[in-house]
């Protein structure tokens, strides 16, 4: 295969006296000629190579037979009317929809496909007012994280003339007297350069309906920490304003709080250090609740008087269980807490005091979201969905624990045909790491069977079982799925996370090869049928795995990943990430950076698996240079007959908000690459 020349020049850095070759450098500016040019001639030879695949268009006609479903999120409340989204099966976006009784038509509130004629225009957050009058919506274009927000009457749907921007990385949250609401923004960027600068200064501020943005009032900054960020939330009550503050992506945060009854309060800093997690849940009075992982890296519940905020004078309320939990709210004037057990979900029920009332009997082994709602509601809706189990949404009854179906969506497949078991296997040095794996019924453990490998392993991410219509194309088409859960993650809790990060980054590179071994020695696929597959961090992730052990794959899909590990830090919401990495600014860190750092361990003359690497070119979160420079250099470095090919998404970005049609044809040309790369059971050696 010939692939597009792409020009070496001579940069070179200096890390602590290691001189480091960057000579893709110019492929980190989107917008000169030389790269537009580039990014066409790439995308020719890979949708020219995609097109010529027998089977892709007979796997895009099943995906989307298969995909054209009713899709519907878990209903919740505001004021006297009831919120959900729904999708039709093919819609690019899902529909806001409302009522007033679940036995009532449900109205359309927003439609956001017909903000744009090709889905490209997602609804990218929501906030309803107390009284359920007014709704507060972010909009995002071509899957950038950048948002406008905007207010819609909902009695009559008409918009008000509100019109807020230069938003990313915030929601909003309505003050009680429904005039106005809380919200975090930036100060506004350069119109050419927004989608690579790096974003600093947050500021908290309240916007006032009918007032321009330019009269918004600052609740909230500090010039001195041009890195912390603030997300703002008004308490059940409308007494208080919570703001979390954080600090790039590590979970540790500060809590401050405005009281909202006095025109004159401060803000107060209630918890002014990072040094644990802290999620606000709600308040008697002066007893704020919390979950933490203050000495619990598997979380607890604590109590704090704000007339006694020392810590010594905290409580615990529920102590760290065996099981990892996740989050906590207070509905039907009880603690619901939703653990992971060995990364699938548990819910259990507490009293105030903490005392254990019952554990929530779910529908089977999966992943369980919801259990939103009121103080004093004696209702709630959650989600379960597993690998064979499309997302079924419940009504709980929280007084009786009885759960009834409210919407089961209906999927023209057998989830009898198929199979999950979790295994769990040890890792290079050790660790017992859990993985999932699904595929048909009765397969023949010979080695022989194409099998997709998934990873993420970051961020304290946990990653459960969940079902999708692309991984069931490719059980369908006879391909095992196995999901491992990686150090990095926080499937078991924050020592679990930690043992993925910074200087031990190695180790979750180290858990998916073990993963992989474990795969061929206990029969299931070999390396020329084995591809693994992850996206953002799970695309570094892929990315140093194939750089380490390029004969233990057949295939790679690394999607949207961070490769230069050491420029990550200077482009848009990077540098956030260096809690979780570490910095080449640091020479300890610098050294674990380079060792690993995709880009930088493609070795020339190495023959390296299959590789379709996917970015988009309004990703804002991981800039697409990360994906450019690393095809650039694979393709250099690469030899032998294996496709090293880079798929460039136009009018996308980092995945939230991607219409379903690019959905589709992404998840078609993946399976059509792996189907001709890997091949069908017994189809080729």
């Amino acid at each position: 295969m010939t692939y597009p020349p792409s020009r070496k020049s001579d940069q070179f850095d200096n890390y602590h006296g290691t001189q480091v070759a960057d000579p893709y450098r110019w492929l980190e500016n989107p917008d000169s000629e030389e790269t537009k040019a580039w990014v066409e001639a790439q995308n020719k030879v890979t949708f020219g190579y995609l097109q010529e695949i027998p089977g892709r268009e007979k796997i895009k006609q099943h995906l989307t037979k298969l995909w054209d479903y009713e899709k519907y999120s878990i209903p919740f409340k505001e004021g006297d009317r009831y919120f959900y989204f729904k999708n039709d099966g093919l819609q690019n976006q899902s529909v806001l929809y409302t009522l007033k009784t679940l036995n009532d038509q449900p109205e359309i509130l927003l439609d956001p496909n017909k903000l744009s004629a090709d889905g490209t225009v997602a609804l990218s957050g929501l906030s309803i007012s107390e009284d359920g009058k007014l709704l507060a919506y972010g909009l995002s274009t071509s899957g950038s994280d950048w948002q406008e927000w905007k207010v819609r009457d909902i009695e009559t749907g008409i918009d008000l003339e509100d019109h807020l921007k230069w938003i990313k990385f915030s929601g909003a949250s309505w003050t009680h007297d429904h005039q106005g609401f809380f919200y975090s923004r930036y100060d506004e960027p350069n119109e050419k350069t927004k989608l690579e600068d790096t974003n600093y200064y947050q500021k908290l501020f309240y916007h006032q309906l009918g007032t321009p943005q330019s009269d918004d009032i600052l609740i909230y900054q500090r010039p001195d920490q041009k890195e912390w960020g603030f997300g703002a939330g008004v308490t059940e009550d409308g007494r208080y304003l919570i703001i979390s503050v954080w600090l790039g992506s590590d979970p540790k945060n500060l809590v401050f709080y405005k009281d909202l009854t006095n025109p004159n309060a401060e803000v107060v800093e209630l918890i002014s250090e990072f040094h644990a997690d802290y999620s606000f849940i709600d308040h008697d009075d002066s007893i704020f609740y919390f979950r933490t992982d203050l000495d619990a890296p598997r979380g607890r519940v604590i109590a704090i008087d704000t007339k006694k905020p020392a810590q010594e004078n905290w409580q615990e309320v529920i102590p760290q269980a065996v099981e990892t939990l996740e989050s906590v709210g207070i509905i039907n004037n009880q603690f619901v807490a939703d653990y992971l057990k060995d990364a699938r979900s548990q819910i259990k029920i507490f009293d105030l005091k903490g005392a254990f009332v019952r554990e929530v009997e779910l529908p089977g082994i999966g992943s369980v979201g919801g259990f939103g709602g009121k103080r004093y509601d004696t209702e709630t809706f959650y989600s379960f969905t597993s690998f064979t189990v499309p997302g079924t949404i419940y009504r709980y009854n929280l007084v009786n624990g009885k759960s009834e179906v409210f919407r089961q969506p209906k999927v023209d497949f057998n989830p009898d045909d198929y199979e999950t078991k979790q295994v769990f296997y040890h890792s290079k040095d050790g660790t017992q790491v859990p993985m999932f794996i699904t595929h048909k019924k009765e397969i023949k453990l010979d080695g022989n069977n194409p099998t997709y490998l998934y990873g993420y392993g970051g961020f304290s991410i946990s990653i459960t079982p969940n079902f999708s219509i692309s991984s069931l194309i490719w059980m369908e088409m006879g391909g095992v799925y196995a999901i491992p859960n990686l150090r990095g993650g926080g499937e078991y809790g924050e020592e679990w996370h930690q043992a993925g990060m910074k200087l031990k980054k190695q180790n979750v590179f180290d858990d998916l090869i073990a993963a992989a071994e474990w795969l061929i020695t206990n029969g299931y696929t070999k390396p020329a049928k084995l591809a693994i597959g992850g996206g953002s961090n799970g695309g570094l992730l892929v990315g140093a795995c194939m750089t380490q052990r390029p004969d233990l794959f057949g295939a790679a899909l690394p999607s949207v990943g961070v490769m230069d590990m050491l420029r990550f830090y200077k482009f848009t919401i990077g540098w956030a990430w260096i809690s979780e990495y570490g910095s080449p600014e640091n020479i300890d860190e610098f050294k674990a950076l380079y060792a690993y750092s995709p880009l930088h361990n493609l070795k020339p003359g190495t023959a390296y698996p299959a590789t379709m690497i996917t970015t988009a070119d309004h990703d804002d979160r991981v800039v697409p240079a990360h994906s450019f420079k690393f095809a650039a250099a694979l393709q250099a470095a690469h030899t032998g007959d294996a496709p090293v090919l880079i798929r460039i998404e136009t009018k996308a970005g980092h995945g939230a908000g991607k219409p379903t049609a690019k959905i589709i044809e992404e998840a078609a040309d993946k399976w059509a690459f792996l189907e001709r790369e890997l091949g069908l059971r017994g189809s080729r050696e």
